[in-house]
C-alpha cells in the first residue's frame, strides 16, 4: 500500500470531500489530543487534519500544532500538503488567488513552538529549505495539471491573531519581503521539519491585507471567497497526491 500522506487545512476546509473509508479518531500523545480524519482518496491512503477543528472552535493561536503533528509522525506519514487561508499584500493577486510557499517570517508570541524544550534536549534545526522542494514542485505541477493559476514563490508571515493585523503591521511585513500573512502556518512547518516530515504549503487568499487597499476586511466576504476556492484547491490536492504516491512530477 502507498504511504499515508498528511493534509492539514484551515478555515473553511473542514473535511476532505471524497474520503472514503472515513474513520475520525482522536489521538492522545504527551503534547495533548489531536483529531485525525483517515481513509482513502483515490486509493491513497490519507490522514486529515483540519486545525481549527470541524466546528472552526479553535482559534489559530490556541491550536495544538505540536499534538498535531506527532500525531501524523506517530502513523508514519513523511509528507505533509498543508492549506493556508492568507491575506494577499500583493494587489494585483486578489481573493481567490493561491501561493506555494517557499519562507516564513514569524511574529507570534507565546505558542510552542518546539519539540526540543526540555534539558538536555538542545537542538538547533536547520531551516533553510523548510518548504520541501520536491512537495512544492508537485503542488506546481498538480496546478498545472489542473489548469489552475498559482504563484510558485511566496514568504509568509505568521501573525497570532485572531484578530486581523493594522495597516501599518502590513506595511511593515511588506518592507520585511513577505507577500501573504496568516495566523496558522508557524510553528506548524517548523515542528513538521523537527519531526522529520516533509511539509509543503499552498495559501490561499481570502482577502487583501489591511491597507492593501481602501476596503475593510470584511468577514462576511472572507467566508463567500473561501467557498470559492474549495473545490480548485481540492482538485490540487487531489492530483499532488497522485503525483506524489505515483513518483510523477
Amino acid at each position: 500500500m502507498a504511504p499515508m500522506i498528511g493534509i492539514i487545512a484551515g478555515s473553511g476546509y473542514y473535511e476532505l470531500p471524497g474520503l472514503l473509508q472515513r474513520k475520525d479518531e482522536v489521538f492522545t500523545n504527551e503534547y495533548g489530543q489531536a483529531t485525525v480524519s483517515m481513509g482513502t482518496w483515490d486509493s491513497i491512503p490519507i490522514a486529515f487534519v483540519a486545525r481549527h477543528g470541524g466546528d472552526h472552535s479553535i482559534p489559530p493561536n490556541a491550536i495544538n500544532y505540536r499534538a498535531n503533528i506527532k500525531s501524523l509522525a506517530d502513523l508514519g506519514v513523511e509528507s505533509v500538503f498543508a492549506v493556508n487561508v492568507v491575506g494577499s499584500m500583493v494587489p494585483e493577486r486578489g481573493p481567490g488567488s493561491l501561493f506555494v510557499v517557499d519562507d516564513f517570517i514569524e511574529f507570534t508570541q507565546g505558542r510552542q513552538c518546539t519539540f526540543f524544550d526540555r534539558p538536555g534536549e538542545v537542538t538547533h534545526t536547520d531551516m533553510t529549505s523548510v518548504y520541501d522542494p520536491e512537495l512544492r514542485a508537485i503542488l506546481i505541477r498538480a496546478a498545472e495539471l489542473e489548469g489552475q493559476e498559482v504563484t510558485n514563490t511566496a514568504t509568509y508571515v505568521c501573525t497570532d491573531g485572531p484578530r486581523f493585523e493594522t495597516p501599518a503591521e502590513i506595511r511593515m511585513f511588506t518592507q520585511l519581503g513577505a507577500q501573504v500573512v496568516g495566523m496558522t502556518g508557524y510553528p506548524e512547518v517548523a515542528l513538521a521539519r523537527e519531526a522529520g516530515i516533509r511539509y509543503a504549503s499552498i495559501a490561499v487568499v481570502s482577502n487583501f491585507a489591511a491597507g492593501t487597499t481602501d476596503e475593510i476586511v470584511e468577514e462576511k466576504e472572507i467566508w463567500q471567497a473561501l467557498e470559492l476556492t474549495k473545490d480548485p484547491v481540492f482538485r490540487i490536492l487531489r492530483r499532488a497526491s497522485q503525483l506524489h504516491t505515483s513518483g510523477e512530477c
